[in-house]
Formats: structure tokens, C-alpha cells, sequence
């Protein structure tokens, strides 16, 4: 691909649209927007709105009805879908991970792919695993069976991670886990994004973790974007009315008028609704 520069979002929606068969609604409609490098947008709203659609047209798990999607500045269309996808990182909520193969191997798949000598790959995996606070040498040769669904995670995450993607899409990775895993993973995620300058879009149905990890928002009702902008400008001017009742789930935290401080240690406030 070619060499982004500031300038380049590292991904664009010109306009684009998505019906499947049968279905009574497109699952997106006439979305535009751009995602800045570097960025940590979280793709939120509710069961069906259209999320995950969203991000399995950035790696082409779905090709748009109409519209353009563009990586890196280029239209992915016209893109061979392996090639695209060994350069995106993708870590699912279910982990994904291969059962019959070891926590290395499991990390070390893409990079065997894309052809990197044993050494490097060695290198990498143990990097990585201390990365996600898993030491190399109590898990490298572990079987995913062998972990609990934390530990999974964050193998999940290392395996994403494993190629120096400059893109990452993560699909509701936290969602199945305890609110101390998830919590303990959530601040591991922060410190990865801070760390490696990567562009992450991050698919929740919760907002408070919107909130807390996000630099950005996207919220999304039925195919429809709702409104995209900073945490702080969501809790201020929610847009519309689907907005407003997404962030009655947070009225208990971030009353009207006070200041609250999300992961990033960004004070935040809220308006009255």
C-alpha cells in the first residue's frame, strides 16, 4: 500500500449503502464519514444497527451495494481481498482462535503468511505476549482450552496485532468477559493505542465503554448514522432523540452539569438533556 501521510484518512465511506437478501432494511445506509490515522473510533448502538456490517466492509467480509470504501486513501474494490486483509488486524469477541494450534502458533499465523523468517517470528510472539501481560514462558505452548476467556482475549488481541497492522477492527472483543477481565483489558487497550500510534475501530453496544476508550464516536440505528464526533461533544449536544436514549445509560455517572474522567483522563461534562 501506498505511504499514508497525515492527510490521508486511513479510512474513508463515500456514500456507501448495504442490503442483504431478503432483508427488510439495509443494514447501512448513505454512509459518509472519515477516519483519521491514529484515531480510536467506537462504532456503537444497538443489536442490528449496522455495526459490524460497518466494519467487515473495511476488510471486504462484504462488498457495499453502492458507494466507496477507501483504506490508506485507495478504493478497496479494486483491492485483492487477501492482500487487504493480511494488512488489517481483526480480533472477533469469540477470539477465533485455532484450537488445535498453541498460543504461538496462533499468533505466529500472519507472519508465517507473509513469509518472516523463525527468528523474527520467535521475537515477535514473545514481544506481544508480554505485551498482553502473558508470560512467554508459561504460555507460549499453552492450547486455547488451556485458558480462561481473559487470557483468550488477549491472545486474540496479540494475534491481531502480530503483523504491525496499521489498521485495527475489533469486534466487540470484550463483550462475554467479567467486568474485572474486561475492565483490566480495556485499560491494556488504551495503553496499546497510546503506544503504537495504529488506527482502531472498535465495535460496542456499550456506552460507557464508548466513553472511556474512544476518540471519537460513531453511533449507528439502523443502518443510519446518528451522529459522529468526540465523547465530549456526544455527552454535551447529543444529536438526536436515538442519542439521548442511548446516554440514559450513563445519567447515573455523568449527571447533568458534572465532570467525569473517561480512560484516557480526558474530563469530560454533560449538559442537562
Amino acid at each position: 500500500m501506498p505511504t499514508q501521510t497525515d492527510a490521508t484518512p486511513a479510512v474513508e465511506f463515500l456514500d456507501v449503502s448495504k442490503r442483504f437478501p431478503g432483508a427488510a432494511e439495509a443494514a447501512l445506509s448513505h454512509v459518509s464519514l472519515s477516519i483519521a490515522a491514529g484515531e480510536l473510533v467506537c462504532v456503537l448502538g444497538t443489536s442490528g444497527g449496522g455495526k459490524t456490517t460497518l466494519i467487515k466492509l473495511i476488510n471486504r467480509l462484504h462488498d457495499p451495494d453502492e458507494g466507496v470504501v477507501r483504506v490508506d486513501g485507495r478504493d478497496i474494490s479494486q483491492v485483492d481481498p487477501v492482500e487487504l486483509r493480511r494488512g488489517i488486524g481483526y480480533v472477533i469477541q469469540q477470539t477465533g482462535l485455532f484450537p488445535h494450534m498453541t498460543v504461538a502458533q496462533n499468533i505466529a499465523c500472519v507472519p508465517s503468511i507473509l513469509g518472516w523468517d523463525r527468528a523474527r517470528i520467535d521475537a515477535r510472539v514473545d514481544e506481544l505476549l508480554n505485551l498482553v501481560h502473558l508470560e512467554p514462558g508459561e504460555f507460549r505452548d499453552r492450547y486455547p482450552k488451556q485458558l480462561s476467556g481473559g487470557q483468550q482475549q488477549r491472545v486474540g488481541l496479540a494475534r491481531g496485532l502480530a503483523a504491525e497492522p496499521k489498521l485495527m477492527l475489533l469486534d466487540e472483543p470484550f463483550g462475554a468477559l467479567d467486568a474485572i477481565t474486561r475492565t483490566n483489558l480495556q485499560d491494556e487497550l488504551l495503553a496499546l493505542h497510546r503506544d503504537s500510534g495504529k488506527t482502531f475501530v472498535f465495535v460496542t453496544h456499550d456506552i460507557s465503554e464508548a466513553l472511556r476508550l474512544a476518540t471519537k464516536i460513531l453511533v449507528l440505528d439502523r443502518g443510519v448514522v446518528q451522529q459522529y464526533a468526540t465523547p465530549s461533544e456526544i455527552l454535551r449536544h447529543p444529536a438526536t432523540p436515538f442519542v439521548r436514549e442511548l446516554l440514559k445509560a450513563v445519567e447515573g455517572t455523568v449527571r447533568a452539569g458534572e465532570a467525569a474522567v473517561d480512560g484516557r483522563g480526558r474530563s469530560v461534562e454533560r449538559s442537562g438533556m
